[in-house]
C-alpha cells in the first residue's frame, strides 16, 4: 500500500492525506467489529452481571431500610407510650403526695390546737390553783390582821383563836356578798 502512495505520487497524481484507501477502511472496519464482538461477549456480561448485583443490593438495602424505619417508628410509637404512661404516673404521684402533705398538714394542725388547748388547760388550772392559795393565804392574813387592829381598837387581846376565825370569816363573807352584787 504504501509503495502504491509512492508510485501514484511520483506519477504526478496529488495524495490527499484525509481521504483514507479503501483497504485501510475494510480493515479499520474489520478490526472495529472484531473489537465490538469482543466486548460484547466479554466484558458487557461483567458489567450486567455487576449492574444487577448492584441492583439488587440496592434494592436489598431500601428494603432493609424501610424495614429498619419502620421499626424505628415502632420504637418510637413505643417510646412515646411509655413517656406518656411515665408522665401519667409521675402526676398521679404528685397528686397522691399533694393529698398526704395535705393530710399530713391538718393531722399536724390538729395536735397543735389540741397542744394548744392542754396548754390553756393547764395554765388555767394552774392559775386558778395559786389563785385559791393566795386568797386563802390573803384571808388568814388579813384575819390575822383584823383580830390585832380589832384587839388594838378594843385596848384588849382577842385571844380566842376559834372566836376570832368565825367573826373574820364573817367578815369576808360579808365583803365578798356585797362585791358579788
Amino acid at each position: 500500500m504504501i509503495s502504491t502512495r509512492l508510485v501514484a505520487a511520483t506519477e504526478g497524481e496529488e495524495l490527499n492525506p484525509l481521504i483514507p484507501h479503501a483497504a485501510e477502511i475494510v480493515l479499520s472496519a474489520a478490526v472495529f467489529l472484531l473489537l465490538l464482538v469482543l466486548i460484547w461477549k466479554l466484558v458487557v456480561p461483567g458489567f450486567e452481571k455487576a449492574y444487577a448485583a448492584r441492583t439488587a443490593e440496592i434494592e436489598g438495602g431500601i428494603e432493609e431500610a424501610h424495614a429498619a424505619q419502620k421499626e424505628a417508628q415502632a420504637a418510637l410509637e413505643q417510646y412515646n407510650a411509655q413517656l406518656a404512661e411515665a408522665r401519667h404516673e409521675a402526676a398521679r404521684i404528685r397528686e397522691e403526695a399533694k393529698e398526704q402533705g395535705a393530710q399530713i398538714l391538718a393531722e399536724l394542725r390538729a395536735d397543735a390546737q389540741a397542744e394548744a388547748q392542754r396548754i390553756t388547760s393547764a395554765a388555767h388550772a394552774q392559775v386558778e390553783a395559786e389563785r385559791a392559795q393566795v386568797v386563802a393565804q390573803l384571808k388568814s392574813e388579813v384575819g390575822t390582821l383584823a383580830t390585832e387592829l380589832a384587839g388594838r381598837i378594843v385596848g384588849e387581846a382577842l385571844n380566842d383563836d376559834a372566836r376570832s376565825q368565825r367573826t373574820v370569816e364573817r367578815f369576808i363573807a360579808e365583803l365578798e356578798g356585797e362585791s358579788a352584787n
